[in-house]
C-alpha cells in the first residue's frame, strides 16, 4: 500500500462483541440493540460469517456492537476456521464482550470451549441466555459453572431482559466518555460492490490494514453489508463491503442470499462513494454492465476498479484496450474513473483512496452561473440545436439546483424540442470544461418564455 496505508487507522470508540455458538440468537440481539435488521437471521446454523458492526444507544451512551459468526469446534463448516479467526479478532478489540447462549438447549459443551477462551480474555464478559419466551429463570442456573458470574435471562423474540443488558454494558468504565452528542455523521461512506468473487473482500482488507472480513475463494462468501469505520489523513470514512451480486432471477428474495443483494443495494442508495468491483481476469459480463447500472441510476459517484491486474497478460497499450472496452460497456457512464489494481499484491491499491476523495469533490462541486452560462454559449456557437417540425431550441441560461449529484436547471423555450443526442452534446462540452469525472451530472430543461430572462 506505500505511504497512504500507514495513514490510516482504525478508530477509537466503546466496542462490545457478541460471541457465542451458532443459532444462539446473537444476530436477532444484534438487531433488537441497534434498531433495524442490519444483520441476516435465519434458523439455519451459520448464516452470520463476519464481523457485523453498527452503532448503538442506551441511556444517552453511544457504542460499537459486533455481531461475530457461531463458534462451533466440531462444525465441518468450510468457513468455521476462518469464522473462529474473525471472533477472535472481534475479542481482541472488544470493550465489553457478551456470550449469548441458548436456555431451551441448556448448557453446551461449545458454550463451555467458549467461556474458556472468554475467562483467559480477562475483559469484561455478560453472560445472556437467550430464548426464554417465558422467563424461564430456572434455566439459567446451570450456566454459572461457566465461572463468568451472574446469567441475565433474555428474550430476543419478545424483547424481554434487553434493558438489563443494555445498563450492565453501560455501566463499564470504557462508557465514561462516550456520551451521544446528537452530531450527523459526516463520515464519507464507501460502498464496496460487485459480483461474487470479484475481490471486494480482499480489498477492504488491504486498505484497513487487517482481516475485518471473511476473505476465501468460494464465490459469495460474505453474506451481509459490512460497515467498517477507519481514519486516512486525519478524516473519518466508512467502508461497507457487501455480498456479491447476482441477478434477481437467480436467487429466492426470502432466501439468506436474497437477502444479501438487498443489503447491497441498500448499500448503494446510503454510500456517499462506490466502488464498483470487476474481475480484471474475466471478461465484463451482463451483471457487471448491471451493477454499475444500479450506481449510475442512484447518482452516486464511483470508480471502476479493475481487481485482479496481476492475472492478466499486459503489455503497452493493455491499459488503454481494457479503457476502450469499458467504453463500451458502460457506454451509459462515460464519465467513469478507471483503476486497474491487484489486491493480492496491493498494486496501485494506493491510488484509491486519493481518487474516491476526488470523485467525491467532482459529486459536490459548484459551479457559478456566470461560468455555467460561458460553457452554455460556447456549446450553441460550436453547434446550434437542431430544429423539430421547422422549430429550433432556443437556450435562454442555465443555473445549478443542486450537488450529489450536480443537477442544472436550463431553461428554454420550449423543453419538448430538446433531443437526447443534444443533451448529451451539452453534458459532455460541460465535462470538458469542468472537472467532474466518476460523478454522474444532471440536465434538467424547463420552459421560460425568452422575455422573462
Amino acid at each position: 500500500m506505500g505511504n497512504n496505508c500507514g495513514k490510516i487507522k482504525t478508530m477509537k470508540k466503546p466496542l462490545v462483541a457478541i460471541v457465542g455458538r451458532p443459532n444462539t440468537g446473537k444476530s436477532t440481539f444484534f438487531n433488537r440493540i441497534c434498531g433495524k435488521r442490519i444483520s441476516i437471521t435465519n434458523d439455519m446454523p451459520g448464516v452470520t460469517r463476519d464481523r457485523i458492526y453498527a452503532d448503538a444507544t442506551w441511556v444517552g451512551k453511544v457504542f460499537t456492537l459486533v455481531d461475530t459468526g457461531g463458534l462451533d469446534s466440531k462444525s465441518d463448516d468450510v468457513f468455521q476456521k476462518t469464522i473462529r479467526s474473525q471472533a477472535q479478532i472481534a475479542i481482541d478489540l472488544a470493550d465489553v464482550i457478551i456470550l449469548m447462549v441458548d436456555g431451551k438447549d441448556g448448557l453446551t459443551q461449545a458454550d463451555e470451549e467458549v467461556a474458556t477462551l472468554l475467562r483467559k480474555t480477562k475483559k469484561k464478559v455478560i453472560l445472556v441466555v437467550n430464548k426464554l419466551d417465558r422467563f424461564e429463570v430456572e434455566n439459567t442456573y446451570d450456566f454459572y459453572s461457566l465461572g463468568l458470574g451472574h446469567p441475565f435471562p433474555i428474550s430476543c423474540e419478545q424483547g424481554k431482559g434487553l434493558g438489563e443488558v443494555l445498563d450492565e454494558i453501560v455501566a463499564s468504565p470504557c462508557f465514561k466518555d462516550s456520551a451521544l452528542e446528537g452530531e450527523e455523521d459526516e463520515r464519507i461512506k464507501i460502498a464496496v460492490v460487485g459480483r461474487p468473487n470479484a475481490g471486494k473482500s480482499s480489498i477492504v482488507n488491504r486498505l484497513l490494514g487487517e482481516e475485518r472480513v471473511v476473505v476465501s475463494n468460494v464465490a459469495g462468501t460474505t453474506r451481509d453489508a459490512i460497515d467498517t469505520p477507519f481514519k486516512y489523513n486525519g478524516k473519518e470514512y466508512v467502508l461497507i463491503d457487501t455480498a456479491g451480486i447476482r441477478r434477481q432471477r437467480s436467487v429466492e428474495r426470502e432466501s439468506v442470499e436474497g437477502y444479501s443483494v438487498i443489503r447491497a443495494m441498500e448499500a448503494i442508495k446510503r454510500a456517499d462513494v462506490v466502488l464498483i468491483v470487476f474481475d480484471a481476469s474475466q471478461e465484463i459480463s451482463e451483471q457487471d454492465v448491471r451493477i454499475a447500472g444500479y450506481v449510475h441510476e442512484e447518482g452516486k459517484p464511483s470508480l471502476v476498479v479493475m481487481n485482479k491486474w496481476d492475472l492478466v497478460s499486459k503489455d503497452e497499450g493493455t491499459i488503454l484496450s481494457y479503457t476502450k472496452m469499458l467504453e463500451e460497456k458502460l457506454s451509459f457512464m462515460s464519465y467513469f474513473k478507471p483503476l486497474f489494481v491487484s489486491a493480492l499484491n496491493g498494486k496501485r491499491l494506493e491510488k484509491i483512496m486519493p481518487s474516491i476523495i476526488e470523485v467525491k469533490e467532482n459529486n459536490s462541486r459548484r459551479v457559478t452561473t456566470g461560468t455555467l452560462n460561458e460553457v452554455i454559449q460556447k456549446a450553441l456557437l460550436a453547434q446550434e440545436p437542431p430544429t423539430k417540425a421547422g422549430r429550433r431550441l432556443k437556450i435562454l441560461y442555465g443555473t445549478q439546483a443542486e450537488i450529489c449529484p450536480p443537477t442544472f436547471v436550463i431553461f428554454v423555450n420550449d423543453a419538448s424540442l430538446v433531443h437526447f443526442s443534444y443533451q448529451r452534446f451539452l453534458e459532455n462540452r460541460l465535462r470538458d470544461a469542468i472537472n467532474f469525472e466518476g460523478t454522474p451530472i444532471k440536465l434538467i430543461f424547463k420552459n421560460r418564455k425568452e422575455k422573462e430572462q
